[in-house]
């Protein structure tokens, strides 16, 4: 137990509250730690909990004797860019995880029809075992387990940077709701506050799901590992907007703007995966939609007169939220969606970074170019539980210190005007069709933002456009296409370029990526 413990000094110190940070606490709790759980937004929170979609869900193993075929799988599907060691313990992480929210009394969904093609995850070759993970039920058995355990939860937290002092990280400085910058102190800090969605203008994200952890983790010494993997995903932008649109409806559309040739072909294809690749030829259907521009590809339905299952629970959960059902008329584009890369770990969420850890996605290399639909949830709950433990483990016996004020001199509207350029910039040259002329263009425009914000002094500007230039670092690094990766200018994969590339900060603090060694 830490030696100087009080409401705001802990032996860990959790940042991000979705389902990778409220494991993290309560396995940190459990080891017998005091735990602190801040939060950018409210506890529950993150990409977890997007309200722009009908739900989550959790695949794993189908039993011990599926577990190495499903490694297998993620190494397939990562297409040489998926860490081995991480996809076992993934894989092997899940039915424990499972069994660990049973017993804390969240209900999961079970599939009625658990056989139909519909539950092969995205990406994937074979049925797995497959669960709804219901957020109301994880939220409130959670809410009542952190409650048991001690967790002093601190929404409204925005991680600005790490406390690191003699070698090793001591803490966190976080802004609350009045602009107030404080050092909380903590023997470990785990981070978990999610990917990079929120740096682009389309985001099936939270907005403030901004990198936030992959710049300070780069600061303090870290390593970014597949960032240039952004998984891309069809979202509406009518009737509604930021709501993702449901890939297995693709089997029965009519898309605006694809050629008729081969287009049900095409279409079958692209309804067996959520998120873009420009590794399978119905990529084509991806490029046909953001041909069609911001107003849209319109999407119309010659639908079956029974609906699979899974699409059913779609077509129910749209039209009890939206009043109104899909086949009467969509239009989609391009969003970004999850990160497939992050903060470089092992296996129980260690940075390399004395005292820092992470998980969620936050981190890479448990995923590769492509990731098996399910998976994601899947990360939450194994290296949640996983980076938890290690930091309690860590902590244990150290001393950290006590809350510290810093002055804070932020000017909100900046920030604002700074994030919407910055939003638009990577939106229009980061997404789809990435060339070289337009990643050095973005380059160009974040060295024009850093100049300005010199001048502001927001941390939170300044992390935004620290992760966008590891992102584009790496994506400018990547001369091919390979996943959820697209360069325009080399449209085909390069199996010279088969292995992961990690970014650091060089000598003269800008991000370098190269071969993870």
């Amino acid at each position: 137990m830490c030696a100087a413990c009080n409401s705001h000094v802990f032996d860990v110190l959790v940042v991000g509250a979705g389902i990778a940070g409220c494991e993290a606490a309560l396995a940190a709790a459990a080891s017998g730690a005091s735990v602190g759980l801040a939060s950018a937004g409210a506890t529950f929170s993150g990409s977890s909990f997007f309200p722009g979609t009908w739900g989550l869900g959790l695949v794993g193993p189908d039993g011990e004797k599926d577990e190495d075929d499903l490694v297998g799988a993620i190494l397939e599907v990562g297409r040489g860019m998926a860490l081995p060691g991480l996809a076992r313990a993934l894989a092997r992480g899940v039915g424990p995880a499972v069994a660990r929210l049973r017993q804390r009394g969240v209900r999961l969904l079970e599939a009625d029809n658990p056989d139909e093609r519909d539950f092969i995850p995205c990406f994937d070759r074979a049925h797995r075992s497959w669960h709804g993970l219901g957020r109301a039920s994880y939220r409130a058995a959670t809410g009542e387990a952190l409650g048991r355990a001690g967790v002093v939860t601190l929404p409204h937290r925005e991680l600005l940077d790490l406390v690191e002092r003699d070698g090793r990280v001591r803490g966190a400085l976080l802004r609350d709701g009045r602009g107030e910058a404080r050092e909380l102190g903590a023997g470990a800090v785990v981070l978990a506050t999610g990917g990079f969605g929120g740096l682009f203008s389309r985001t099936l994200t939270m907005p403030d799901v901004l990198g936030t952890a992959a710049a300070v983790a780069l600061r303090h010494g870290g390593g970014l590992v597949n960032v240039e993997f952004i998984q891309i995903m069809p979202g509406l932008v009518e009737p509604v907007r930021d709501v993702v649109f449901n890939e297995r409806t693709f089997r029965y559309a009519r898309v605006e703007g694809l050629g008729a040739a081969g287009a049900e072909r095409l279409l079958d294809s692209r309804g067996g995966h959520g998120p873009f690749t420009a590794s399978l030829p119905d990529r084509a259907v991806d490029l046909a939609v953001a041909a069609a521009g911001p107003r849209g590809a319109a999407v119309s339905y010659d639908l079956p007169a029974r609906l699979p299952e899974f699409m059913q629970t779609y077509f129910s959960w749209f039209e009890g939220t939206f009043g109104r059902r899909p086949d009467e008329g969509v239009r989609i584009v391009p969003y970004a969606h999850a990160s497939n890369g992050g903060i470089l770990v092992d296996e129980r969420g260690a940075t390399g970074v004395p005292g820092l850890f992470a998980c969620g996605e936050a981190t890479g290399g448990m995923h590769g170019a492509d990731r098996i639909g399910g998976l994601s949830s899947a990360n939450g709950l194994v290296f949640g539980h996983a980076a938890g433990l290690a930091a309690a483990e860590w902590a244990a016996g150290r001393t950290c210190e006590g809350e510290k004020g810093r002055p804070s001199r932020i000017a909100p509207e900046r920030e604002g005007e700074a994030l919407l350029a910055l939003r638009r910039a990577m939106g229009e040259r980061c997404l789809l069709g990435r060339t070289d002329e337009g990643l050095r263009e973005m380059l160009r425009l974040l060295d024009e933002l850093d100049e300005r914000n010199a001048r502001a002094g927001s941390s939170r500007v300044a992390n935004a456009t620290l992760s966008a230039r590891a992102l584009v670092t790496a994506m400018l690094s990547r001369t091919e296409s390979r996943g959820a990766h697209f360069r325009a200018d080399f449209p085909e994969e390069d199996p010279a370029q088969a292995r992961p590339l990690v970014v650091r900060l060089g000598a003269d603090g800008l991000p370098v990526a190269g071969p993870l060694a």
